[in-house]
């Protein structure tokens, strides 16, 4: 039996024989970490626009140049993960982020633990519908601990979300 091949532009991407196509797409990593870093990084590799934002001056992550703030950095191509939420100012830049024309925003943590940027939020009087905006866990659910499995889990979550697709081996 003779093996067809149709072309598929997605499979000529994947072996180097078509060029990837620009995607349009920005990451925003707030708050300089260790999954920001990988984030950042692998995002990159996944033509993503890389942005860290870290408010803390005093806060870095080399290899990427931080921005303070928001401004007009957030548009409807990005998708925002918070990779900290024990900083005291995930209330004030939720906040503006949801004010943002942001595709998607998302702050890490458990889903075992009570999420501290719902009170942040609701004390800044910020509606229940904008809080509900933000998603929490983020991720697919592979049982991720360390930063660069975390960031894997996020962008795959990402993608598939922008996708439309489950995130899972079901086709």
């Amino acid at each position: 039996m003779t093996h067809t091949h149709e072309s598929d532009p997605a499979c000529e991407v994947a072996h180097a024989e078509a060029p990837a196509g620009e995607t349009g797409r920005t990451l925003v990593a707030v708050f300089a970490s260790p999954v920001a870093d990988c984030l950042l990084r692998f995002g990159a590799e996944l033509g993503y626009r890389p942005i860290l934002v870290e408010p803390d001056p005093a806060r870095g992550l080399d290899g990427h140049a931080a921005v303070r703030e928001l401004g007009d950095l957030v548009d409807a191509t990005a998708d925002v993960v918070l990779t900290d939420h024990h900083r005291e100012e995930i209330g004030p830049v939720l906040r503006d982020l949801l004010k943002s024309p942001a595709r998607w925003i998302g702050i890490m943590g458990s889903p075992r633990h009570t999420a501290p940027h719902v009170r942040a939020l609701a004390d800044l009087g910020v509606p229940p519908e904008e809080i509900a905006r933000v998603h929490r866990p983020i991720g697919l659910n592979i049982g991720s601990q360390t930063p660069p499995e975390i960031a894997v889990a996020t962008l795959a979550g990402l993608i598939a979300d922008r996708n439309a697709r489950p995130g899972g081996f079901d086709f």
